[in-house]
């Protein structure tokens, strides 16, 4: 629950700080006094979207925060998914500063107002008058009726399986658009890949096959300076060869004289050695060396083969040919199995439209379970609440088509009047009747969910006498399950609340600023007496305010 609101720099308030209790607060004012900027600061600090015309002082920040006690929420999860810090006394606190940035914190830790609106949504229930006008949205209906039939985890199930399905039927329609696609092209690709296939390409092959016929085309002069290295090498008198033959054997003479000799002695051993081996592979090499024009014609076809076919591919290397072949592969094998894959595809689509099924028909069921209660709950309290001939006629109807939370159409509909016809709520409803509805809803989900805080923005609006003494009623059995915080310009509401704050403007040092005040019990009298009378206090007017507070 909410238990302390600091609100600096906002609107027409400097400073202001003021706690919550639990139980029944009354929030009382003046028409323009400022209760409508408490809920702005509210909804900012909650994750309301804001900008600098927020700030009262454009040259400094707006800082409001709030402490909310979550201790018997089970929000630990919650928190964890979201890597925040888990305390039972939260701290969210919302930043506006004068560039027009906006920042948020929960218990210090940076969040996005994504996050701030999910946290929101667990904690405080703010109702206005704007959401009253929900009351003829289908889906606001919807999300009533699956509060009481605890649908929630099985929407999600059924939400997830449901984007599972949009995907598959995505794929779908891609591979039959494929498929069309690729069927016009088929014939010409599969050219292409016989091509290509055809030519068996290796992926080092270009490389060895340049080599080799830049060898064959400068096979003279190859051919002529291996004879001279090879003549160079082994000539009886001057050849290297026996020269290095000449220099083993005389070291061989002095090796045994010192250390330093024989390893001078081994070295030239060690080069002859490498010599010998060097003029054999020279003599191999040169044998070898013959000019084959049929070779050389071979190599040349094939080359030009490979070069023919990049230039046709637009690609420079053997491995990009290859990639080319995988993606001419794949394309003329999905025309030849699209059937194959098309028909996987559907089966896929018809296992998870079964699943959906299954789910759909377990929320309607649950749905239909709960609408009996619900329409007796609501016209009971709504003839406590002065509309003793209200009744409604809330009808669930399966259908084929998938909607997001399930697949049932809802017919919610409402006669005011005894012998009246149905009609939609926003048709035959009016503003004070609207506002009993949306009353009795809340209170009935009060007794099924578990929100720490309720706000009520003048939910009595047009309606006065009795009937807002049943309100007051209705709101004091609310206030035992959750903290119940409501506006109100009704005294006899006012007076039922365990504790009440009035809304006042002051002007100070030539300027008005908004403030709030905690009413100890005589100016609670004074407080009410006024709402029933005026400024102008009378004797009487004290007197009823004293009877409405005990």
């Amino acid at each position: 629950m909410l238990t302390h609101l600091s609100i600096n720099n906002y609107a027409l308030i400097n400073q202001l700080d003021i706690d919550f209790s639990s139980g029944l607060s009354i929030i009382t004012g003046e028409t323009g006094a400022g209760k409508s900027i408490l809920l702005g600061a509210l909804g900012l600090v909650l994750g309301n979207r804001a900008d600098l015309s927020s700030l009262k002082d454009t040259s400094k920040k707006c800082v409001v925060e709030a402490k909310l006690d979550i201790t018997n929420y089970n929000l630990y999860e919650f928190f964890e998914a979201a890597e925040l810090d888990y305390e039972n006394l939260t701290i969210i606190r919302r930043e506006i500063l004068p560039s027009g940035k906006s920042r948020a914190f929960v218990n210090d830790t940076p969040v996005n107002l994504m996050v701030l609106n999910d946290l929101k949504s667990q904690l405080i229930d703010v109702h206005s008058q704007h959401q009253t006008l929900q009351l003829s949205d289908t889906n606001f209906q919807f999300s009533v009726i699956d509060a009481l039939a605890k649908n929630h985890e099985n929407i999600d199930l059924y939400a997830k399986e449901l984007q599972t399905l949009s995907k598959l039927k995505k794929d779908l329609e891609n591979l039959e658009k494929n498929q069309q696609e690729a069927t016009k092209q088929y014939e010409y690709n599969l050219f292409l890949f016989n091509e290509l296939e055809k030519a068996k390409l290796q992926i080092d092959e270009q490389q060895d096959l340049e080599e080799k016929l830049e060898k064959l085309n400068n096979i003279e002069d190859i051919k002529l300076n291996l004879s001279e290295v090879l003549a160079i090498s082994i000539n009886d008198e001057i050849g290297i060869q026996n020269l290095v033959f000449i220099l083993e054997n005389r070291l061989s003479k002095i090796a045994p004289f010192s250390k330093e000799y024989q390893e001078l002695f081994t070295r030239i051993n060690s080069l002859k050695i490498e010599l010998d081996d060097i003029v054999t592979e020279l003599e191999n090499a040169n044998e070898q060396v013959e000019f084959d024009p049929l070779e050389a014609e071979q190599i040349n076809d094939r080359l030009q083969l490979i070069y023919n076919l990049q230039k046709k591919h637009a690609v420079n290397s053997i491995a990009e040919l290859l990639e080319v072949l995988d993606e001419l592969s794949e394309k003329v094998s999905q025309v030849e199995n699209a059937d194959e894959f098309i028909k996987q595809k559907k089966k896929e689509i018809q296992e998870v439209s079964s699943k959906l099924d299954a789910i759909a028909a377990i929320i309607s069921k649950a749905r239909t379970t709960v609408i009996p209660d619900l329409q007796k709950s609501l016209e009971e309290l709504l003839a406590d609440l002065g509309m003793q001939n209200a009744r409604f006629s809330i009808k669930i109807t399966p259908t084929k088509n998938y909607f997001f939370n399930g697949k049932d159409e809802l017919d919610f509909l409402f006669s005011a009047n005894k012998g009246g016809n149905f009609g939609e709520l926003k048709k035959v409803a009016s503003g004070g009747e609207l506002s009993r509805i949306m009353l009795s809803i809340k209170k009935i989900l009060s007794e099924n969910t578990q929100l720490p805080t309720i706000i009520f923005d003048e939910i009595d609006t047009g309606v006065s006498g009795e009937v807002s003494n049943k309100i007051a009623a209705i709101m004091q059995l609310m206030s035992q399950h959750m903290q119940v915080i409501t506006i109100t310009h009704l005294p006899q509401i006012a007076s039922k609340g365990t504790q009440h704050y009035k809304v006042f403007k002051e002007e100070i040092d030539g300027e008005t600023t908004t403030q709030l005040k905690k009413l100890a019990s005589e100016e609670r009298v004074k407080e009410i007496a006024e709402m029933l009378s005026g400024k102008e206090l009378s004797e009487s007017a004290i007197i009823h305010a004293k009877e409405l507070l005990n």
